[in-house]
């Protein structure tokens, strides 16, 4: 969901950030970031939920897996917008392939030499009634042949007439891209798929939220925040090796203070400002949106692990910064949502989008939620989905 980005825009200008150019660099340099969003279970593992699901946010102009039916593309993690920037003192042609293990690309631009599956309607395992009902994600990759950097001015690239999160990822310094006819600022593409992220969230009986690291890997940074009505609040954790406690934040946080430490962090695990800047502006509506999740920074050998990057000739250096989202039901949106269920509230229960479904299963498990509403506010939303536009025109 986005809105409006005056105030992000205003910070994004703010003197302690302002950078005119990128340093130059004497070899080639590739950045990258992205997002990986899930959802928590009551006991902090993540769940199935239509990742999917949700007014358009791409442009028209963007490329996307055929046979597309959002209504099926459940999984465990979307990978949300990574981009590939590249800087070079002179022209050099590429080739960039990305493979994806454990899950899909869904959409992607500019146009790729190759991706695979080709479609979301490829044959599925079946092995039992639950199997038969779950679409399971792998061996997904990703081909750029061809891709010519092209240090200098900006060129022309494509611009639709809608506003699109997708135009932010542009304002930075790199260098323009040309891969056929198509000219762009840098390789953008998603995904959806089928793993376990490295933390898990969970209550304690004595309502502090539990974060666990379930991975092999130290997990950098880890922000526990919340947004109850514009109200905002944060907790920092640095250097997670196993399992924190975390109250539950005050609501005196200010956002802007917020955006200008994430935008720190961005840079020191390996972006440069504005890159970290793009980033901000790309995702600030939606990382700071009402709600409660665990925002957190994927160590480099889980992001290689999940995502191998290939780039020939190789690059003399790779930064890839890829930034975990992880909802969490808390008791104040479990109240709002309990409360719209039983007042049968449906146009209130939509406003929780993507997120109900896997909400309101955690509290149908625990209470006797009204079913109906919930059925009706899901099924708009995805008669919205099939109903509206595919794409931002």
């Amino acid at each position: 969901m986005f809105f409006p980005r005056t105030t992000l825009a205003l910070f994004l200008l703010a003197p302690a950030f302002a950078i005119d150019k990128t340093p130059l660099r004497e070899t080639l340099i590739t950045h990258e970031w992205g997002t990986l969003t899930s959802v928590a279970g009551e006991d902090g593992r993540a769940v199935r939920w239509s990742a999917l699901l949700g007014p358009a946010d791409l442009p028209c102009f963007v490329d996307r897996l055929s046979d597309w039916n959002p209504k099926t593309l459940a999984g465990l993690v979307r990978m949300e917008t990574p981009v590939l920037y590249f800087y070079a003192p002179r022209p050099v042609t590429l080739s960039v392939g990305v493979k994806f293990p454990q899950g899909w690309i869904t959409e992607w631009y500019p146009r790729a030499s190759s991706v695979k599956p080709k479609s979301a309607s490829v044959p599925q395992p079946r092995g039992g009634a639950i199997a038969d009902r779950l679409r399971v994600y792998g061996n997904g990759q990703i081909r750029w042949d061809a891709v010519d950097v092209l240090p200098g001015p900006d060129l022309e690239y494509p611009q639709g007439k809608g506003d699109s999160p997708y135009y932010a990822a542009r304002h930075t310094d790199s260098a323009p891209l040309r891969i056929g006819e198509q000219y762009e600022k840098l390789i953008f593409y998603r995904g959806i798929g089928d793993f376990e992220v490295p933390l898990r969230p969970s209550f304690t009986s004595g309502g502090a939220l539990e974060i666990r690291n379930a991975g092999a890997e130290i997990i950098p940074l880890a922000i526990l925040f919340e947004n109850r009505d514009g109200r905002i609040g944060y907790r920092k954790v640095r250097g997670l090796k196993d399992t924190v406690k975390i109250e539950t934040p005050e609501l005196t946080a200010n956002l802007a203070d917020l955006q200008r430490e994430l935008a720190h962090y961005l840079v020191e695990f390996g972006l440069y400002r504005p890159e970290a800047q793009a980033m901000l502006e790309t995702w600030s509506d939606s990382w700071f949106e009402e709600g409660m999740r665990v925002i957190y920074i994927l160590p480099r050998p889980v992001v290689d692990s999940l995502l191998p990057l290939e780039i020939v000739p190789a690059p003399s250096s790779v930064a890839r910064v890829f930034v975990g989202r992880i909802e969490v039901l808390s008791p104040w949106m479990r109240r709002r949502i309990e409360t719209a269920a039983a007042e049968g509230d449906v146009a209130a229960l939509q406003k929780f989008g993507r997120f109900l479904t896997p909400f309101a299963a955690q509290i149908q498990r625990a209470t006797s939620l009204p079913s109906l509403p919930i059925e009706e506010a899901t099924g708009r939303l995805l008669r919205r989905q099939f109903d509206g536009p595919a794409c931002v025109q």
